[in-house]
């Protein structure tokens, strides 16, 4: 080994060393020396550290692999033989070629989530090509033209919610405004050794299969809960206030870089660092809670993109979101990092710590949240303001003509929508939501980052005004598990949404469903409209609140067919996905 190659290989495994090595890439120093912090920093689990990939060629391979949790052993889809799959780290400015084999018996794909690339390499089977046959090598090539967290997934099937994901960091080709010290990427997700299409059936058979934190008869006799007449009024609209996720920590095991709560992955830290968390979603179905308790967590990017820094104690990550903080432990102790499901049946637990081997306290689990009916996009009507329902309001509501009823007989209050089995219901008065945040903590009594906290650093790059306004409706069933935009399935032949090539649109998301669904258009970013005009947060994937609704500006300035879709798994393969297209002007060049 050269004297070079030695000094580097002894450093400790910071940022500036990280940039070093990634630009000489792999061949030139060995994997040992390239593994990021998030996989040198240990673990009292059972897996080896997760390599990392660099470079301008990249070979991954898709195969089955045994995995291992609590003490049970699974079947796992994975790339590379670990879950989470390899992080990848890349440069802004530098082209890419990824040789992605499919070593499976069934098609398989990969997809760039969050990615600007030619539409032929989205990864989409259907859309964008045609997918990776078993034992066929498919080659992604793109230049990569940004820089910040992202992930990569398969989009085939359910193979995702088995292992399939990755990690995507992107470093800047100019200075990083962000500075840190040490950083760690921190992968949420949930695993279940029931095969997801067998959750799929039990969905489908009975939605509320996974649910097991309903109200008891001893629960309801002892006064806790609600009350028999606002039990019977729900099960009379057949809605459950606890019907905050479909599959929950009844059947998952809540994982933070593939490791269960009582593996506890550690990142290290030396007390006084700038350390960045750079923090993904890749669950199927999970909604997270993050916080660590003692150590206030800055906000400093957003799905990729930079924002002002904002400082909190809690933050909602929805599934495929991306979040970067950065925290600054002082003292010489362990910090739990916490990851508590939307519903609160289970945890992610992870700790940060100046040495291996130590831990902090980890909390319980806070009380369920409960659903108002400001989540039925009732809350003028009979939402109390603090959160819990005006009972009284909601018996007159939902009686006579009441707008409930109405909403759901009439479609004036969704042009365009219609009420078939598909559609339980239509907000009758929908909020924007992006001021809350998010389902359970109104009242925690700390700092929770909601959407209008977000302000982009730079200003945003497209300001003409909307030319015009596309409303889309998030609809569903929850008793026939069916969902859907606008009322329309996609395997019924929906028409795509169209946009001309350039054309800047204002899209309102409106949700009128009791579930939050976060929303990912592939191959674009797009503005929140949040009240911070010319600097709106640049997103891939929003979150929108049940009886809420989301504007965003979208500039269509990518040519091709792009997926638009829930990034919750089942929601999606029960029907809420579709497709943008984006086409020159008539008459007008590419």
């Amino acid at each position: 080994m050269s004297r070079a190659k030695k000094a580097i290989a002894m450093q400790p495994l910071d940022r500036r060393t990280m940039l070093k090595s990634g630009a000489m890439g792999v061949a030139g120093l060995g994997l040992s020396s390239l593994m990021p912090a998030w996989a040198q920093t240990g673990t009292t689990g059972i897996r080896p550290g997760i390599p990392m990939l660099s470079g301008d060629t990249i070979a991954l391979e898709i195969g089955e692999t045994p995995f291992t949790v609590g003490g049970r052993t699974g079947h796992a889809i994975t790339m590379n033989g670990t879950l989470p799959a390899p992080l990848i780290r890349l440069r802004e400015g530098q082209n890419v070629r990824i040789a992605v084999t499919n070593a499976l018996d069934e098609d398989s794909s990969v997809h760039w989530h969050g990615l600007l690339l030619p539409f032929q390499m989205d990864g989409v089977p259907g859309i964008s090509f045609p997918g990776i046959r078993p034992r066929e090598t498919f080659t992604y090539e793109f230049p990569v033209i940004q820089a910040g967290t992202y992930w990569y997934h398969s989009h085939s099937g359910l193979q995702e919610a088995m292992g399939h994901y990755g990690p995507i960091v992107i470093d800047p080709a100019d200075p990083d405004p962000v500075a840190y010290d040490r950083e760690h990427v921190v992968v949420f997700s949930d695993w279940s050794f029931m095969h997801p299409h067998l959750i799929m059936e039990r969905l489908k058979q009975s939605p509320d299969y996974f649910n097991r934190q309903q109200q008891t008869l001893a629960g309801l006799l002892a006064g806790e809960g609600q009350t028999l007449d606002q039990r019977l009024m729900w099960g009379g609209m057949r809605m459950m206030p606890s019907d905050i996720a479909d599959v929950t920590g009844a059947t998952y095991t809540y994982l933070i870089n593939g490791h269960g709560p009582a593996e506890n992955w550690t990142g290290l830290f030396r007390p006084g660092e700038r350390v960045r968390l750079r923090m993904i979603n890749a669950s199927a179905m999970s909604i997270m809670n993050v916080r660590i308790p003692g150590l206030p967590m800055t906000v400093v990017n957003a799905d990729g993109e930079n924002v002002r820094p904002m400082t909190v104690d809690e933050l909602q990550i929805s599934v495929a979101e991306t979040y970067d903080v950065i925290v600054t432990p002082t003292e010489d102790r362990a910090y739990t990092l916490v990851g508590e499901s939307v519903d609160r049946s289970g945890m992610a637990r992870a700790t940060l710590a100046p040495r291996l081997g130590m831990e902090a306290a980890v909390p319980p689990l806070r009380e369920r949240p409960t659903l108002s009916m400001r989540d039925m996009g009732m809350a003028g009507m009979a939402d109390s303001g603090d959160g819990t329902t005006d009972h009284a309001a909601m018996d007159h509501d939902m009686s006579g003509d009441g707008a409930m009823e109405h909403s759901m007989r009439d479609g004036s209050l969704a042009p365009g929508v219609a009420l078939t089995p598909g559609v339980e219901m239509i907000a009758p008065m929908p909020q924007d939501r992006t001021g809350d945040p998010g389902l359970g903590l109104n009242n925690v009594g700390h700092r929770v980052l909601t959407y209008t906290d977000l302000i982009a650093l730079d200003p945003n790059p497209d300001p003409r005004p909307p030319s015009r306004e596309l409303e889309i409706h998030l609809t569903g069933n929850m008793e026939r598990y069916m969902w859907s935009f606008d009322g329309q399935r996609f395997s019924e032949q929906v028409e795509p949404f169209r946009f001309a090539r350039d054309e800047r649109v204002r899209v309102k998301l409106v949700n009128d469903t009791m579930m939050a669904h976060p929303i990912h258009l592939h191959g674009h970013f797009f503005e929140v409209v949040n009240g911070h005009a010319g600097r709106h947060p640049r997103k891939h994937t929003v979150n929108v609140l049940p009886g809420g609704f989301v504007r965003f500006d979208f500039t269509a300035d990518a040519p091709g067919d792009w997926a638009f879709h829930c990034h919750l798994m089942m929601h999606m393969h029960a029907g809420m996905f579709n497709i943008v297209t984006v086409r020159p002007l008539e008459g007008g060049g590419a």
